[in-house]
């Protein structure tokens, strides 16, 4: 890569998008055959700047993105409002998977605290340049499982419960978890920035993989939080108690709390909603420190299941949902 002195955002944006920019805002959405307004929206959408009407910000690359979208919308695939709703998710996540990504670069290629000079800066760019198109492919082979296997499991939701019998609802039933790490606020004051940061990654990561394992989706974190899906009560039951055994390992860590809930919940924008989420939240407010609190339709579905025990406890109010009833779910000491 030929550049001239210190490397700058511009030596950047040419490393990751090729020529630079030779549009303004009205001319690419002119050439994209789209209108202003929808141009506008879309780009908000995926999350960046609105430009000035006549800064030249746009590449060739722009310009046939715009031309795949008004391809889609000319073949009616999508609606302006399907369109938007993509560009929104698209923009969103790609936002925290690039910012995340920068980051464990930078972390990986200079050294901490440290400003790094101009022979440094090449030699990064030069690492980024040589580790981008398998970063590329990697990107869009993982987005492609992690599509297939979101249909398949959207598939099987949909499947009648008889050979001959209707669709199950669009809302499907599933169990969902909190995973929590308790007094986080005050373990946090006596953390550096670094420790905190180790901590938060380190709970994800375990919390993500134990997920994982057993075919679960982690739908968010929320730093001390983690919010996930199972398919069923037993899968939900499996990973809160791997989740505690995996986390009770690192013996100076904050203790952890679970609160599970099975039932029906609306899909939306990558999350989840619903009494039964929110019914999950509460439960895990109300746990102890290392357990892990069910709900009775949980603890219903989960009735002669082996490897688990579950203890009735007294009924109590939980906000906004009334009276509940909690149990607690434990690994069973018996043989299977």
């Amino acid at each position: 890569m030929e550049t001239s002195g210190r490397p700058g955002a511009d030596d950047m944006r040419r490393l990751f998008l090729g020529p630079p920019p030779v549009y303004t805002r009205r001319q690419v959405a002119e050439a994209a055959g789209i209108p202003q307004d929808l141009a506008a929206r879309i780009w908000r959408a995926l999350g960046f700047a609105t430009f000035a009407d006549d800064a030249v910000a746009f590449t060739d690359a722009d310009l046939e993105a715009l031309h795949r979208i008004r391809d889609l919308l000319d073949a009616e695939t999508l609606d302006e409002r399907s369109v938007i709703r993509m560009a929104r998710a698209l923009g969103r996540n790609t936002a925290r998977l690039a910012e995340w990504q920068a980051e464990i670069m930078v972390d990986a290629l200079i050294e901490p605290g440290a400003r790094p000079g101009e022979q440094r800066l090449r030699q990064v760019m030069d690492t980024v340049s040589r580790l981008l198109p398998d970063f590329e492919q990697t990107l869009v082979h993982v987005w492609r499982s992690q599509l297939a296997a979101t249909a398949s499991r959207l598939v099987s939701l949909a499947e009648p419960d008889e050979p001959d019998g209707d669709a199950a609802p669009t809302r499907p039933r599933l169990g969902v978890g909190f995973a929590d790490l308790v007094a986080f606020t005050r373990v946090s004051r006596d953390l550096d920035e670094l420790a905190l940061a180790d901590l938060v990654e380190g709970f994800e990561s375990r919390a993500s993989d134990v997920i994982a394992a057993h075919d679960g989706r982690l739908v968010k974190t929320l730093g001390d939080e983690v919010l996930f899906t199972a398919a069923d009560p037993r899968t939900a039951a499996l990973i809160a108690l791997d989740l505690l055994d995996e986390l009770k390992r690192d013996v100076e860590g904050p203790d952890v709390r679970v609160g599970l809930a099975y039932g029906p919940v609306l899909p939306a924008m990558g999350d989840v909603f619903g009494t039964t989420v929110n019914l999950a939240a509460r439960l895990t407010a109300i746990a102890r420190p290392g357990t892990i609190l069910a709900d009775s339709e949980l603890a219903a579905g989960l009735a002669g299941a082996p490897g688990v025990d579950l203890v009735k406890l007294r009924r109590r109010p939980a906000r906004g949902l009334g009276v509940v009833e909690p149990y607690v779910l434990r690994r069973s000491s018996r043989e299977s």
